[in-house]
Protein backbone atom coordinates (compact mmCIF):
# COMPACT_ATOMS: atom_id res chain seq x y z
CA UNK A 1 0.00 0.00 0.00
CA UNK A 2 1.81 3.43 -1.15
CA UNK A 3 1.18 6.17 1.39
CA UNK A 4 1.78 9.72 0.39
CA UNK A 5 2.23 12.47 3.14
CA UNK A 6 2.17 16.24 2.80
CA UNK A 7 2.29 19.00 5.14
CA UNK A 8 -0.58 21.23 5.03
CA UNK A 9 1.55 24.07 3.98
CA UNK A 10 3.07 22.35 1.14
CA UNK A 11 6.44 22.65 2.14
CA UNK A 12 7.71 18.72 2.50
CA UNK A 13 6.62 15.49 1.23
CA UNK A 14 7.34 11.72 2.00
CA UNK A 15 5.93 8.82 0.66
CA UNK A 16 5.97 5.38 2.29
CA UNK A 17 5.85 1.33 0.71
CA UNK A 18 3.56 -0.36 3.66
CA UNK A 19 3.14 -3.84 2.85
CA UNK A 20 2.32 -5.79 5.53
CA UNK A 21 6.52 -6.33 6.73
CA UNK A 22 7.21 -2.69 6.19
CA UNK A 23 3.70 -1.26 8.11
CA UNK A 24 4.58 -4.10 10.97
CA UNK A 25 8.30 -2.72 11.39
CA UNK A 26 6.98 0.99 11.53
CA UNK A 27 7.23 2.28 7.86
CA UNK A 28 4.81 5.32 8.23
CA UNK A 29 6.12 6.18 11.88
CA UNK A 30 9.75 6.49 9.96
CA UNK A 31 8.31 8.50 7.51
CA UNK A 32 6.90 11.36 9.89
CA UNK A 33 9.84 10.91 11.48
CA UNK A 34 11.70 11.74 8.66
CA UNK A 35 9.52 15.00 7.69
CA UNK A 36 10.08 16.21 11.20
CA UNK A 37 6.89 18.28 11.76
CA UNK A 38 4.21 18.34 14.04
CA UNK A 39 2.19 15.22 13.07
CA UNK A 40 -1.40 17.68 13.11
CA UNK A 41 0.17 19.25 9.88
CA UNK A 42 1.00 16.24 7.91
CA UNK A 43 -2.24 14.80 5.43
CA UNK A 44 -1.83 11.05 4.61
CA UNK A 45 -2.98 9.63 1.60
CA UNK A 46 -3.71 5.83 1.75
CA UNK A 47 -3.27 4.50 -1.93
CA UNK A 48 -4.80 1.12 -3.27
CA UNK A 49 -4.42 -2.40 -1.37
CA UNK A 50 -5.53 -5.42 -1.20
CA UNK A 51 -8.73 -4.97 0.75
CA UNK A 52 -9.87 -6.28 4.15
CA UNK A 53 -12.22 -9.13 2.93
CA UNK A 54 -8.95 -10.32 0.60
CA UNK A 55 -6.16 -10.27 2.23
CA UNK A 56 -5.48 -13.45 4.12
CA UNK A 57 -2.49 -14.17 6.55
CA UNK A 58 -1.14 -16.73 8.71
CA UNK A 59 -0.16 -16.17 12.48
CA UNK A 60 4.05 -15.16 11.32
CA UNK A 61 1.65 -12.23 9.61
CA UNK A 62 -0.78 -11.33 12.74
CA UNK A 63 1.76 -12.28 15.27
CA UNK A 64 4.60 -9.52 13.74
CA UNK A 65 1.40 -6.96 14.34
CA UNK A 66 0.20 -8.05 17.78
CA UNK A 67 4.01 -7.82 19.06
CA UNK A 68 4.23 -4.10 18.68
CA UNK A 69 0.58 -3.47 19.05
CA UNK A 70 -2.14 -5.26 20.90
CA UNK A 71 -5.03 -3.35 19.50
CA UNK A 72 -3.62 -4.27 16.19
CA UNK A 73 -5.54 -7.24 17.00
CA UNK A 74 -9.00 -4.98 15.69
CA UNK A 75 -7.70 -4.92 11.79
CA UNK A 76 -7.65 -9.07 11.70
CA UNK A 77 -10.50 -11.36 11.30
CA UNK A 78 -10.45 -14.77 11.67
CA UNK A 79 -11.22 -17.08 8.33
CA UNK A 80 -10.09 -20.67 8.94
CA UNK A 81 -7.64 -22.15 11.64
CA UNK A 82 -4.42 -20.15 12.19
CA UNK A 83 -5.58 -17.82 9.26
CA UNK A 84 -6.89 -13.83 9.52
CA UNK A 85 -7.65 -11.85 7.06
CA UNK A 86 -5.80 -8.31 7.72
CA UNK A 87 -7.18 -4.62 6.98
CA UNK A 88 -4.05 -3.25 6.02
CA UNK A 89 -5.93 0.20 5.85
CA UNK A 90 -7.46 0.43 9.36
CA UNK A 91 -3.40 -0.60 10.82
CA UNK A 92 -2.28 2.41 9.08
CA UNK A 93 -5.26 4.17 10.01
CA UNK A 94 -4.57 3.37 13.64
CA UNK A 95 -0.97 4.07 13.48
CA UNK A 96 -1.15 7.16 12.06
CA UNK A 97 -3.79 8.35 14.72
CA UNK A 98 -1.49 7.08 16.98
CA UNK A 99 1.36 9.33 16.45
CA UNK A 100 -1.25 12.44 16.27
CA UNK A 101 -1.83 12.64 12.29
CA UNK A 102 -5.49 13.38 11.85
CA UNK A 103 -6.41 13.94 8.10
CA UNK A 104 -6.11 10.99 6.78
CA UNK A 105 -7.41 10.21 3.48
CA UNK A 106 -8.04 7.21 0.58
CA UNK A 107 -8.25 3.57 1.95
CA UNK A 108 -11.29 2.18 0.02
CA UNK A 109 -9.87 0.03 -2.71
CA UNK A 110 -9.10 -3.24 -3.21
CA UNK A 111 -6.67 -4.08 -5.68
CA UNK A 112 -7.79 -7.65 -5.67
CA UNK A 113 -11.43 -7.77 -6.25
CA UNK A 114 -11.13 -4.48 -8.75
CA UNK A 115 -9.08 -5.83 -11.87
CA UNK A 116 -10.65 -3.39 -14.06
CA UNK A 117 -8.67 -0.42 -12.26
CA UNK A 118 -5.70 -2.61 -10.31
CA UNK A 119 -3.32 -4.53 -10.83
CA UNK A 120 -2.98 -7.46 -8.39
CA UNK A 121 -0.11 -10.35 -8.37
CA UNK A 122 -2.40 -12.18 -5.51
CA UNK A 123 -4.99 -12.24 -8.59
CA UNK A 124 -2.64 -12.34 -11.95
CA UNK A 125 0.68 -14.09 -10.20
CA UNK A 126 2.85 -11.84 -12.72
CA UNK A 127 4.85 -9.32 -11.49
CA UNK A 128 3.25 -5.77 -13.01
CA UNK A 129 3.98 -2.45 -10.99
CA UNK A 130 2.00 0.61 -9.75
CA UNK A 131 3.24 3.93 -8.80
CA UNK A 132 2.29 6.61 -6.76
CA UNK A 133 3.56 9.62 -6.93
CA UNK A 134 3.62 12.99 -4.58
CA UNK A 135 5.32 16.44 -5.03
CA UNK A 136 5.80 20.10 -4.47
CA UNK A 137 4.25 21.90 -6.75
CA UNK A 138 6.53 25.14 -7.76
CA UNK A 139 4.29 28.37 -7.60
CA UNK A 140 6.06 31.25 -9.41
CA UNK A 141 5.68 35.01 -8.68
CA UNK A 142 3.25 36.92 -10.93
CA UNK A 143 5.05 38.95 -13.52
CA UNK A 144 5.48 42.64 -12.45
Amino acid sequence: MPVLFADVAGTAVAAAHAGWRGLAAGVLEAALDAMALPSQSVIAWLGPAIGPSRYEVGEEVRDAFLDRDAGASRAFVPTRPGHWNLDLYAVARMRLAARGVRSVHGGGYCTYSEPARFFSFRRERTSERMAALVWIAGVESPPP
